[in-house]
C-alpha cells in the first residue's frame, strides 16, 4: 500500500514538473527572442558607428590601424601614433598646463616661394595667417635668411631644396598621412593676388556647396588665363562649368568633361582631405611639372566630377603670370650675351628648357595613364559617358575637350 501511494506522490510531482517545464518553453522564447533583438540592434548600432567614424576620420582606416601591429609588433598598441600634423611644437612651456591647449590649426596653405616675390607672398600670408591656417613655404631658391623680418616668419614652416617645383615639393612633404588633421590643403603659386580674396568665406561657400576639389575664380585682368572656365562671373556665387562656343575648345551642355566642367587649374587648387588623399597618389614623383595632371584631378573628387569640382566667383584672385622657373628673361639675355650667341650649351635658354621638358613630361604623363588603364584590370571608369562620346565627338557639333 505503501509502495502504491508512493508511485501516485513520485507520478503526480513527475507530472507537476513536466507541466512546469511545458509553461517554461513559451517563457524562454520570449527571452531568446529578445536578446536576439538586443544583439541584432547593438551590431547595427556599432556598425554605424564604425561607418561615422570611417567618414569623420578617413584615414583611420581598420587597414591603417591593423599594420602598425604586424610591422610593429614589438610596441605596445597604445603606444603608436598613427597621424601627424605640420604644427610647429614649443621646446618648453610656462606651464605643463598650457600643454593641453595646444591648439590645431584645421586648415593648411603651401606655397614655392622666392625672395623676388616676397612682397606677393606676404600679402597671401596674412590672409591666410587671419583665418589660423598652417603656413608651410618651400623656398626654391634657398634664400630664407630675407624673410626673417616679417613678423609671422617664424610661425611658418619653411622647407628648403633648389630650383625645385611645386610638385616636386608636395609629393615629398605634403604625404596624406602627414597632413590627414586638416580638413583643406591649398596649394598655390606665389604670384596670386588676393585683394579680393577672403579665405574664411571662400571656404563657407565650398562647404555649403560640397565642393573637393575647387579654386578662386581669376579677375578678366588677370595676366595669364588658359582657360576659360576660370575666369570670374560677376553674377555668380560659383559655377561648376562653362559655355564656349568659339575657338578650339568647345563647351555646351553636353560637354562633362575637363575643361568645360569637373576643372580647376595647377596654379590655385584647393583640395579637401580625401580629394587630396587621391590627388597625392596621381602626382608622379618623377614628372615633376605635373602637366597634364588637371585633366584628371577630377577623379579624385570623391564622385561626380561635374558636381564636386567648382571654380569661387565670389571669392577671386588675381593671376599675375610671374614666371620664377629657370630665372627671369632678364637673366637669359645676360646670360647670353655674357657667353655669346652661338649654339650649344653657351646660348642655352633656361625658360625654353623648362617648357620642353614640361612638354615631354605631358606626354609621358599620358602615356603612363593610358598604360595604367590597360593593365588594371579591375578598374571601373567612373565617367564611361565621357569615355564614349570622346569616341564620337567628330560626329558631334560640339567637341567635349577631354585629353
Amino acid at each position: 500500500m505503501k509502495t502504491f501511494t508512493d508511485k501516485r506522490r513520485n507520478a503526480s510531482s513527475d507530472g507537476g514538473n513536466s507541466g512546469f517545464k511545458m509553461k517554461q518553453l513559451p517563457f524562454m522564447g520570449v527571452i531568446c527572442s529578445v536578446t536576439l533583438y538586443i544583439v541584432y540592434r547593438t551590431t547595427n548600432y556599432q556598425y554605424y558607428e564604425t561607418q561615422m567614424e570611417t567618414k569623420l576620420h578617413p584615414f583611420d582606416s581598420v587597414e591603417d590601424n591593423e599594420l602598425p601591429s604586424g610591422k610593429l609588433k614589438d610596441l605596445p598598441r597604445g603606444i603608436m601614433h598613427t597621424r601627424s600634423d605640420l604644427e610647429l611644437r614649443p621646446q618648453w612651456r610656462k606651464s605643463l598646463r598650457s600643454a593641453v591647449k595646444v591648439k590645431t590649426n584645421k586648415n593648411l596653405l603651401a606655397m614655392p616661394v622666392g625672395i623676388k616675390q616676397k612682397e606677393h607672398v606676404d600679402d597671401v600670408v596674412k590672409k591666410f595667417r587671419t583665418e589660423n591656417f598652417t603656413i608651410v613655404l618651400f623656398h626654391y631658391d634657398g634664400k630664407v635668411d630675407g624673410w626673417w623680418d616679417l613678423d609671422w616668419c617664424d610661425k611658418a614652416i619653411h622647407i628648403v631644396a633648389h630650383n625645385q617645383t611645386k610638385w616636386w615639393f608636395a609629393k615629398r612633404f605634403l604625404h596624406p598621412d602627414i597632413v590627414s588633421t586638416y580638413d583643406y590643403i591649398f596649394l598655390w603659386d606665389e604670384d596670386l593676388g588676393v585683394e579680393h580674396f577672403n579665405p574664411g568665406r571662400y571656404l563657407e561657400i565650398v562647404k555649403s556647396e560640397g565642393l573637393e576639389i575647387s579654386q578662386p575664380a581669376l579677375d578678366p585682368n588677370s595676366t595669364e588665363i588658359h582657360h576659360r572656365i576660370t575666369i570670374r562671373s560677376r553674377m555668380k556665387k560659383f559655377h561648376r562649368r562653362v559655355y564656349e562656343l568659339r575657338g578650339k575648345t568647345r563647351c555646351s551642355n553636353i560637354s562633362e568633361g575637363p575643361p568645360c566642367s569637373g576643372f580647376v587649374e595647377g596654379m590655385a587648387p584647393v583640395f579637401s582631405r580625401a580629394a587630396w588623399r587621391c590627388a597625392w597618389h596621381l602626382i608622379q614623383n618623377d614628372l615633376v611639372h605635373g602637366w597634364g595632371m588637371d585633366m584628371k584631378l577630377g577623379y579624385c573628387a570623391q564622385g561626380d566630377r561635374t558636381k564636386n569640382v567648382g571654380v569661387i566667383d565670389r571669392e577671386y584672385i588675381v593671376h599675375k603670370g610671374i614666371q620664377t622657373l629657370g630665372g627671369t628673361g632678364e637673366l637669359t639675355k645676360k646670360t647670353k650675351k655674357k657667353r655669346g650667341t652661338s649654339s650649344g650649351s653657351s646660348g642655352l635658354d633656361p625658360r625654353a628648357e623648362i617648357r620642353r621638358q614640361s612638354t615631354w613630361e605631358l606626354k609621358i604623363f599620358k602615356e603612363r595613364w593610358n598604360q595604367a588603364v590597360i593593365q588594371d584590370k579591375d578598374w571601373i571608369d567612373p565617367f564611361p559617358r565621357q569615355q564614349r562620346r570622346r569616341k564620337h565627338k567628330r560626329q558631334s557639333k560640339f567637341v567635349d575637350l577631354y585629353d
